[in-house]
């Protein structure tokens, strides 16, 4: 298998400042954020011959966002890994570019979740949600999946809801730096645990924000981003993994990350204690739980104790994770935060993150994203980015 590491950069990321967009259309936002990302980078849509995007893209899909976006490309993918994508499609991008099918790639996400109509009801689902839900995922819904695992580790680990609610006070502490940010006022242990149980042992201030917006990124080939002379971060190491339910014989414990941190530390030659910034899906406050554990950043069953006290706040803590406040309190657009993951560790790299959380010197970021259900199948990827001279 052909190795990635220092197949494309990134030199070109945008993400929407808007959080509720109820004059937008899902085009207008692809376009806004892929003008964004091309501005960023000093091209324009005449330098493209690579897209990517995930299945939500209107129309008949990136097909018809191509020419609505006025893009001439060679190769194109879009499909479907949840909050994965966006971090796997920078791995693909790179892979193309490798394989000669494009030099410059646009990677795409835009989300309007607040425009959505209420669901059928349940006795008219659709097949997807049929097969899903009824029929797969036991009914219950996405909170409940997340409170097992949450449940599962506190069982064998010890692992207490105070020790959860530190990953919620870090990313608030981070989202007071961020004017975007969709909630910006930071919160206490208290505050998290004084709010609304949505599924026992997780509270509402454990789960993520639902926002609309979106983001793009601009790869390309090693060649072009020297001629741009812009800071970008180079890919050095990609890895993928995905995690079933195995007809109800899973251990909740761990997640894909554990494999997918695995195939990216090992193309990127690099290991855990190599990492200056870390950012990490945060569907909930367990999801960044398990993956400090199952990308090595501590031992198995040691993540409560790695969070609790601020350890995850820039500049104090033990390691800095989602400086922008991150999907709980900044940012997820159309349930697909991994895209803002990439884009805050391009800033990380650049040194443009907000003054108050960026990591001095920065060189090397982790980004991981995780998508659909952490309690049952799910999918992960991983991603490690180096700043370019």
């Amino acid at each position: 298998m052909r190795s990635l590491n220092g197949a494309a950069v990134i030199v070109g990321a945008y993400e929407h400042p808007g959080r509720r967009l109820p004059d937008h259309t899902l085009a207008r936002v692809h376009r806004e954020v892929v003008a964004g990302a091309l501005a960023d980078a000093g091209l324009g849509p005449q330098d493209v011959d690579g897209f990517f995007c995930d299945s939500s893209a209107p129309g008949y899909g990136a097909i018809d966002l191509m020419q609505y976006l006025g893009l001439q490309c060679a190769y194109t993918e879009s499909g479907e890994m949840g909050g994965a994508s966006y971090v796997a499609y920078v791995g693909h991008a790179a892979a193309a570019i490798a394989a000669g099918k494009c030099r410059v790639a646009v990677v795409s996400l835009a989300g309007l979740p607040s425009h959505r109509r209420p669901p059928a009801p349940p006795e008219t689902p659709s097949p997807a949600v049929a097969f899903q839900v009824n029929g797969y995922r036991g009914g219950y819904g996405p909170v409940a999946d997340y409170a097992l695992v949450a449940r599962r580790h506190m069982h064998e680990f010890g692992t207490t809801s105070e020790q959860l609610a530190w990953v919620k006070v870090a990313s608030s502490r981070h989202a007071a730096h961020n004017p975007d940010a969709f909630l910006t006022g930071a919160v206490t242990v208290d505050d998290v645990l004084g709010s609304p149980l949505i599924a026992d042992p997780l509270h509402r201030l454990d789960c993520c924000v639902v926002t609309d917006g979106g983001g793009a990124l601009v790869v390309v080939h090693p060649d072009v981003a020297a001629s741009l002379g812009r800071t970008g971060a180079v890919l050095r190491g990609h890895g993928e993994s995905h995690k079933t339910s195995f007809a109800g014989e899973v251990d909740l414990t761990y997640s894909a990350n554990r494999r997918s941190g695995e195939l990216a530390y090992a193309e990127a030659g690099v290991g855990p204690s190599d990492i200056d910034y870390a950012s990490l899906y945060d569907s909930f406050t367990i999801t960044v739980l398990l993956a400090l554990e199952d990308l090595g950043f501590c031992e198995r069953g040691e993540g409560g104790r790695f969070v609790e006290d601020g350890g995850l706040v820039s500049g104090s803590g033990r390691l800095a994770v989602n400086t922008d406040g991150g999907g709980l309190s900044s940012n997820h657009p159309g349930n697909r935060g991994g895209m803002t993951k990439v884009i805050e560790a391009v800033r990380q790299l650049r040194g443009e993150a907000h003054p108050a959380v960026q990591v001095p010197g920065c060189r090397l970021a982790l980004a991981s994203g995780t998508g659909f259900r952490l309690g049952s199948g799910h999918y992960s990827s991983t991603i490690i980015l180096e700043r370019t001279a």
